[in-house]
This record gives structure tokens, C-alpha cells and sequence, in this order.
């Protein structure tokens, strides 16, 4: 709403505001979107296959090894996303089961009543702290490795998505509350596909049938004014802008990856701290898996006097999760020295250099289980009819050539990293934009090395 707000007149230029080639020229293309089968036949596909992988999960093999529903979530979906993303942007969010339902609830029984203050306040550090507590309960109680465990998270989130459509407007769960929605949000603005409003169709227009909706389809799921959007972190390429845009301005684009980093007019600490956050949740989720966790369990139960695995993981989780944070605080106070900025606005505006590292160590890690484990899909869905597939590896590359490719995307992240703290750097500080680029250099160069070290060591399975 806050975008609609900023008035109907108003027009926002930047640097990002190029000329690219609108895909939806494509008159076939655009007669899919603009048609009622989009993006509702992806929904009911993806929707079918959810239901089912939530039925094994509940009902299936107690064995993570032997379960379809396991294999569907954790060693295909959960590593392709963030290449959806990079690829997609947050289409995932227009054909998620999840926003469906909520999509189902609001219509037959929702209220929709205006989100509430606190939530458009605070919702990206709700997301921040459910982020963080998620994954901290998978550790301290198996949830990836638990069929029943991994149903149970779905089914609760699927409680939440249910509670918030039958109470409030829209999207309210993807866009304030929903933990792979701001997971989502921060990798799409580094992501290859945009939408935007034509700036000089947009400036005569009075309708905001974007926004508000029309007979032809609901307003924007999630509250995105497309004549004024700066970047793509909230939307989900739904179509509806494009089947209610009565001047046909909508345009959908390729445009290079991690430009829309280069331009942010209003940083956000959360959305910054987020970032940060989920380096931090690589190094964890890279750490736990390594055959050397044991040992490091060992030395931390001597050094603190418990053999309790919640204390010891919760030291654990709490030093990966603040490396990130402080290492960019001190990198801000250095870097203060030359731009004059203050130690959190450095924070805020060269957190989202991370992103692109942070995708890129994201997808490398899942690489392994995709790519080591990738087999067990098949063989977990061929159990379902009776043949069984034992003493036959999973695997899909062996573990040199996933290791390689680990270590070109980190080499590839982190030169997406640097470059995006230079443009960062020259739309901010052009005379210092030199010397600030060289200490942020140093801090990603020091992030990449380190998740290069973690996939050195060997790594233990998933399945």
C-alpha cells in the first residue's frame, strides 16, 4: 500500500530505468499470462505434487532413506529453488501451494482486513527471526532428516498461511510472514527476470487497475504498485498487473544479474541483515555436515563442560550466525573512514552486496545433495510401485566434479559480490568509490574463501 501511497503522479527514475527488451512482445506469451490458465495450471500441478509429498512425509517410511516425500523436498525442490530464483525471480511464489491456499481461505472465508501496523513495520524481522528459528529446530530436532518431522513443518506452516487468508487482505502470509518469501525476495533482486510499469504510459494513468484489480483479475496478491516499483524483491509474476493494465505498460525483461543491487534508492537495515543472515546459515548447514562436526561437538563438550547437544549446537549456531554480522560491522567501520557514512548505513547499503555470495554458496551447497543424492528421487518414487533399488548409489556426479562445480559458483558469487559493491560504491560515493570498493573487496574475498575451506572438507549425506 506504502507504494501506492507515494501518489499517482509521481514518477521514480533511476539508473536501472534502461531500455530492455520486453518478452512480453511476444504475443503468444502474452496471451498465456493475460489467459485464465495463468498461472492457475501451474498451481494445480504444483498443488497435486505437494499434497502428495505432504501424504508420504505423514504416512510413508519413517526413514528419511526410503521416503518419496523426503526425497521430493530436500534433495530436488530446496536445491533447485534458489536456481528458480536466480533464473525466475519470485515466480515460485505465484505457483507455491502455499500462497494458492491462502488465495482458496481469503476467497470463501476471508475478511480482509488491512494488514496491520506492526506487520508492515516489522514483517521482514519476523521473517529474519522465523528464518533463524527454523533452522535452528531442524538441527536441534531433525526435521530434514525426519519424514514425520519435515510433514509437521508443512502442516504448520500451512495452519499459518490459513490463519492469515481468512483474516487479512491479500497475500498478507507471502509478503510479511513467510520465511522463504524473504529468502525469496532478497535472491530475486539479484535475479535475471523484471517487471516494471512503462515510466511515460504509467505518468498519464489514473486507474491503478494494477493495483486495485478489475473484472478481469484481483489487484497485485502483494500490495507492489508496478508505476512505482524500484525492485522486484516483492513480486511474484503472477500476471495479474498484466491482465489488468488497460495500456498495456507492463513490461517483463532480462536484464544482467545483480543490477537491481546497483540501485537501491532506500536501503533497509532488516533486508541488509537478512542477507547476512543467510551467510550465516550456509556456514551452518556447511558445518553440521562436515565428518569433522563430531569432533568439533567433542571439543566444544570438553571446553563447555556439557555433552548436551542443545548447548553445543546453540554455541555453534549463534558464533556461524554472528561471523557474518560482526565481520560486515568492522568492515563498516573501516569503510566509514574514507565514504563518511556511519557504520550502519555502511551495513545497509553494502549488505546487499552479500546476496549475490550468498546465492551462489546457497546453491553450491544444495549442489552436493542434488547432485551426490539426486538418484534417491527416482529410486524413493520407484519404491512407491514395489521395486526396490538397493546397494545402487545415488549419486549423479561423483564428488570431485561436484566439488569443482562448488567452487566455480563460489568464485562466480564472489565476483558478483565485488562488482555489486563496486556499482554500490560509484552510485554512492563517486570520489571514494575506489577505496570503499577495496574494503568491502577484502570482507567478500574473506567470505568466499571461507565457504571454499567448508567444501573442501568432505561432506556427510542428507539421504
Amino acid at each position: 500500500m506504502s507504494n501506492l501511497n507515494k501518489g499517482l503522479g509521481d514518477e521514480i527514475k533511476s539508473p536501472q530505468d534502461e531500455k530492455e527488451e520486453n518478452l512480453l512482445k511476444n504475443k503468444m506469451l502474452a496471451n498465456f499470462i493475460k489467459s485464465k490458465w495463468y498461472p492457475g495450471i501451474f498451481q494445480l500441478l504444483v498443488g497435486i505434487v505437494f499434497t502428495f509429498i505432504v501424504y508420504e512425509l505423514l504416512t510413508g517410511p519413517t526413514k528419511a532413506h526410503d521416503n518419496f516425500g523426503t526425497a521430493g523436498t530436500w534433495v530436488l525442490w530446496w536445491p533447485i529453488l534458489p536456481i528458480m530464483l536466480f533464473l525466475t525471480g519470485r515466480f515460485w511464489c505465484a505457483i507455491c501451494p502455499f500462497g494458492a491456499l491462502s488465495d482458496v481461505v481469503q476467497k470463501f472465508v476471508g475478511s480482509k482486513k488491512p494488514v496491520p501496523k506492526f506487520l508492515r513495520k516489522y514483517g521482514v524481522w519476523l521473517i529474519d527471526v522465523m528464518f533463524i528459528a527454523i533452522t535452528w529446530s531442524d538441527h536441534i530436532f531433525g526435521v530434514v532428516e525426519s519424514p514425520r518431522g519435515s510433514g509437521v513443518l508443512l502442516l504448520l506452516i500451512t495452519i499459518g498461511v490459513v490463519f492469515s487468508g481468512a483474516f487479512w487482505e491479500r497475500r498478507t502470509w507471502c509478503r510479511y510472514l513467510c520465511f522463504l518469501g524473504g529468502l525469496s525476495g532478497n535472491y530475486s533482486r539479484a535475479g535475471m527476470l523484471q517487471l516494471r510499469g512503462t515510466k511515460e504510459i504509467c505518468a498519464k494513468c489514473t486507474s491503478a487497475s494494477c493495483y486495485k484489480g478489475t473484472d478481469k483479475a484481483e489487484g497485485c496478491p502483494m500490495f507492489e504498485f508496478p508505476k512505482t516499483m524500484e525492485d522486484n524483491a516483492e513480486c511474484n509474476f503472477c500476471g495479474n498487473c498484466v491482465k489488468n493494465c488497460p495500456n498495456s505498460s507492463i513490461k517483463i525483461s532480462l536484464r544482467p544479474p545483480t543490477k537491481e543491487l546497483w540501485f537501491i534508492r532506500k536501503p533497509r537495515f532488516e533486508a541488509a541483515f537478512l542477507a547476512v543472515v543467510i551467510m550465516g546459515i550456509v556456514f551452518v548447514q556447511n558445518v553440521t555436515m562436515l565428518k569433522v562436526w563430531e569432533n568439533i561437538l567433542t571439543w566444544l563438550e570438553n571446553a563447555v563442560g556439557t555433552d548436551s547437544y542443545y548447548v553445543t549446537f546453540t554455541i555453534t549456531f549463534i558464533v556461524a550466525m554472528a561471523i557474518p554480522v560482526l565481520l560486515l560491522y568492522a568492515t563498516g567501520a573501516i569503510a566509514k573512514l574514507f565514504n563518511k557514512d556511519s557504520i550502519k548505513q555502511n551495513f545497509t547499503k553494502f549488505g546487499y552486496a552479500i546476496i549475490p555470495l550468498d546465492m551462489a554458496a546457497h546453491i553450491a551447497h544444495n549442489l552436493f545433495h542434488l547432485l551426490a543424492e539426486g538418484k534417491s528421487i527416482i529410486f524413493t518414487f520407484l519404491a512407491l510401485f514395489g521395486v526396490e533399488m538397493h546397494n545402487t548409489s545415488a549419486a549423479v556426479l561423483d564428488n570431485a566434479t561436484i566439488q569443482a562445480l562448488q567452487f566455480i559458483l563460489i568464485g562466480i558469487g564472489t565476483i558478483g559480490s565485488i562488482y555489486t559493491a563496486y556499482r554500490i560504491s560509484k552510485s554512492n560515493y563517486e570520489t571514494k568509490k575506489i577505496s570503499t570498493t577495496i574494503v568491502y573487496t577484502v570482507l567478500l574475498i574473506l567470505l568466499g574463501v571461507f565457504n571454499i575451506i567448508l567444501f573442501v572438507l568432505p561432506m556427510g549425506m542428507r539421504m
